[in-house]
């Protein structure tokens, strides 16, 4: 039998999505397991986007351009222009999801064998982005106790050797909810000026910044226009995670002529969800206005409950629907195994994603989990209740 690719037998297992058949067993016994694994909003998509689609009169479903829709392209324009992020419609390639325009990052700036800088722990699925393109990950650790703070320049300093090529941040972050300062995001010009390196940043959480604290882009870096590329996508943004549409976007026209290339290749982004994507531009301006009260009300319940109960460290998280906690356990993954195998509290159980996979270094991670705050508040609160319950019963 012919064998399979090494880069397959490398490409990591996603720790968000790994412990599925456990929870599709635990449904099946009856256990409603309350999902805080992955970030699946239940706010419901905005009906006038739903309906752009509805109400469109197509009679070829045709390629778009490669880049996307030039009517889309510039509507986001005028979305970024209201985040303070200057682009024209030709710095934007519309993507396949926000994963798609990572891939197109590293693919266009990094050749096989280079490396890239992350703070760790990040987005579980840069890894298999890394493999998948041949590159290395060099982990910068960060930690729990100072709430996942961006590590000092002397760290990166050190991490860099001939084969940096760039860093990748996440801004607000998945996994941690740390929003990164502007004082930050200086360090991060700094080292980039200072080594000639790309900055990618993904800014999937742009909308979600609590405690009065606002967003800055990357891209609003001044300085840094030929280093910084952003990644972006609509799926947290709007509650369209299945429209898989996202946006690559530089200043740099030589990585923007290279990521056509890569873009060319996949032909064209998905037509419907481009249709959804440039509706939701005009959404009214007071959308996120409730969106935004109701993640910060789960969030404050949430890290509230994991804050009261013993043994449990939890940050507050600055942006972004997650948060990180540790755990009195000693394997969290054995831990999010056993609440669904083996626990139940009133007929239900809770999911986590165990934290070591959003690592890279080895062993790190192992006594913590993230938690997603996607559900309502009473959700929420019964989640809690499993799992203050399933802490003091496990490994007893």
């Amino acid at each position: 039998m012919p064998s399979i690719a090494h880069r397959g037998e490398l490409m990591p297992p996603s720790p968000i999505r790994k412990l599925v058949p456990f929870a599709e067993a635990a449904k099946k016994r009856g256990i409603n397991v309350y999902h805080l694994n992955i970030g699946q909003p239940d706010i419901e998509t905005p009906q006038a986007i739903l309906d752009a689609v509805k109400h469109t009169d197509i009679k070829v479903l045709e390629y778009s351009h490669s880049a996307g829709f030039e009517s889309y392209r510039k509507k986001l324009v005028e979305y970024y222009s209201r985040n303070n992020i200057v682009v024209n419609a030709n710095q934007i390639i519309v993507t396949t999801g926000g994963s798609e325009a990572i891939l197109f990052a590293i693919m266009s700036c990094m050749d096989p064998g280079d490396e890239i800088i992350i703070p760790e722990p990040f987005y579980a699925n840069y890894n298999g982005f890394a493999v998948a393109a041949g590159v290395h990950i060099v982990p910068i650790s960060s930690s729990i106790e100072n709430g996942f703070a961006l590590p000092p320049i002397e760290a990166f300093d050190k991490a860099v050797t001939p084969r940096t090529k760039a860093i990748m941040i996440c801004n607000p972050n998945n996994p941690t909810g740390y929003l990164y300062s502007p004082e930050e995001l200086q360090i991060l010009k700094e080292i980039c000026l200072k080594h000639n390196l790309f900055l990618f940043s993904d800014e999937a959480y742009r909308e979600f910044c609590y405690d009065g604290k606002k967003h800055f882009s990357a891209l609003s870096i001044e300085g840094l226009e030929q280093h910084a590329i952003l990644m972006d996508t609509i799926s947290k943004r709007y509650s369209a995670c299945g429209g898989r549409i996202g946006a690559f976007v530089t200043k740099n026209q030589q990585v923007l002529d290279t990521a056509m290339k890569f873009a060319q290749a996949r032909l064209s982004p998905p037509s419907f969800a481009q249709i959804l994507g440039e509706a939701a531009v005009d959404l009214p301006a007071d959308y996120f206005d409730g969106v935004h009260a109701e993640y910060n009300a789960r969030r404050d319940l949430l890290v509230k409950r994991l804050q009261a109960m013993e043994g449990v460290t939890c940050p507050m998280p600055g942006g972004a629907f997650y948060a990180m906690a540790k755990l009195p356990v000693r394997d969290s993954e054995k831990f999010c195994q056993w609440l669904l195998e083996s626990f139940s509290h009133n007929g239900a159980t809770v999911m986590m994603a165990p934290a070591a996979g959003f690592y890279a270094t080895k062993g790190r991670g192992s006594d913590e989990v993230r938690l997603a705050y996607v559900l309502n508040e009473k959700d929420i609160n019964a989640a809690m209740d499993c799992l203050e319950t399933a802490l003091k019963v496990y490994d007893k």
